[in-house]
């Protein structure tokens, strides 16, 4: 982890792995080559997984929304089509939303497809698109509609396979999140063929994205989960070892506490993600409860991730301790699919609608 890390070098060896695992289709229906996985499996074998290194996540988590994306709203010649290979690894890719001037906004993106007879004509640039350089494929919000008001109903989603006109810009360097690709892709008159809209209909692909966002919030929320409680483990474990004045110092009460509050906040992180991952499993709307649990897991392991980098003193400082990376990684969960800020106003807004005054 430390070499891959540290060079941010993308793990192609481990990638071959979990292809053989079948993490790429690890929530793809049987039916077309997956495992089929619930929510709340998948979200234990992601918090598991992100408690040694979350950046691993990353790589069949964005592919796997692309799939959803495809399964859930596509047509049946498009699930044949694509996701056996999806669920196997051949093809590996992620969902591209993000623009220069449009994160949370999605609404505001400026991408555009054209329609010309059998073809889109597609333009415009996406940037921090996770497996960009890697994947080869991509699901591809647009604008085919850029008149349309409301703006949401003018966006369409395609299935975008690497070609000519689609480019790869730079590579984005991050502080942590190292090993997976972050990219900048530009589409210069790249020509996609309309069978590759996402459901055979424009217009809806405002509402087939955020038909997908809870899952990928899930899955955030089930990274800082394992975040958090791999840096309660990296403290407990230090702190039995490392002893002063005579003692361990996980005997002295100003470590007692630190410890006591990272243990409560990761178990219940924990429950908030279960809960959401069951929610969503039993076919409930589960947008605020997938935002409670992005919201307070992320928090908790930013929180878990200092405290722990500080109960392990200037040992935490140094790149020989696996702490500096969960440190370094945690910010993430706070800002991606969508920033904490964000998971505060849905939250709110949500629990106003299912709590009317009397």
């Amino acid at each position: 982890m430390k070499e891959y890390d540290h060079a941010d070098r993308y793990p192609h060896e481990l990638v071959e792995q979990m292809k053989a695992m079948g993490l790429f289709g690890a929530t793809v229906s049987p039916q077309y080559g997956g495992l089929g996985l619930p929510a709340a499996l998948y979200a234990r074998i992601v918090m598991h997984i992100s408690s040694v290194w979350m950046a691993l996540t990353g790589i069949f988590n964005s592919h796997l929304m692309l799939a959803l994306a495809v399964e859930k709203f596509g047509t049946e010649a498009q699930k044949r089509q694509w996701l056996p290979r999806l669920a196997s690894g051949e093809v590996r890719g992620g969902l591209a939303l993000t623009e220069p001037d449009a994160g949370t906004d999605l609404q505001g993106i400026r991408m555009t497809a054209r329609r010309e007879g059998g073809e889109y004509v597609v333009n415009g640039t996406k940037t921090w698109i996770s497996n960009g350089i890697e994947g080869s494929c991509v699901a591809l919000l647009v604008k085919t509609d850029p008149g349309a008001q409301p703006r949401h109903k003018g966006m369409s989603l395609f299935i975008a396979p690497k070609g000519p006109g689609f480019k790869t810009g730079k590579k984005l360097e991050k502080l942590g999140y190292k090993c997976i690709d972050s990219a900048e892709l530009v589409f210069d008159n790249y020509r996609v063929p309309a069978d590759h809209l996402i459901g055979g209909v424009e217009g809806q692909g405002f509402r087939q994205v955020t038909g997908g966002l809870e899952l990928g919030r899930i899955n955030v929320a089930a990274r800082g989960v394992g975040i958090a409680e791999g840096a309660l483990k990296l403290a407990s474990d230090y702190a039995q070892q490392r002893h002063t004045f005579g003692k361990p110092i996980s005997e002295h009460q100003a470590i007692q506490l630190k410890l006591g509050e990272m243990a409560t906040r990761a178990r219940a992180a924990r429950l908030l993600t279960l809960d959401a991952a069951g929610a969503f499993d039993r076919g409930e709307r589960c947008d605020m409860e997938a935002g409670m649990a992005k919201f307070f897991a992320s928090e908790a392991a930013l929180e878990n991730s200092i405290e722990s980098m500080r109960i392990h003193g200037a040992y935490g400082y140094s790149k020989e301790f696996d702490i500096e990376r969960l440190y370094r990684d945690a910010p993430l969960t706070c800002i991606g699919e969508g920033t904490n800020e964000m998971q505060r106003i849905i939250i709110s807004r949500q629990w106003i609608r299912r709590n009317p005054g009397a």
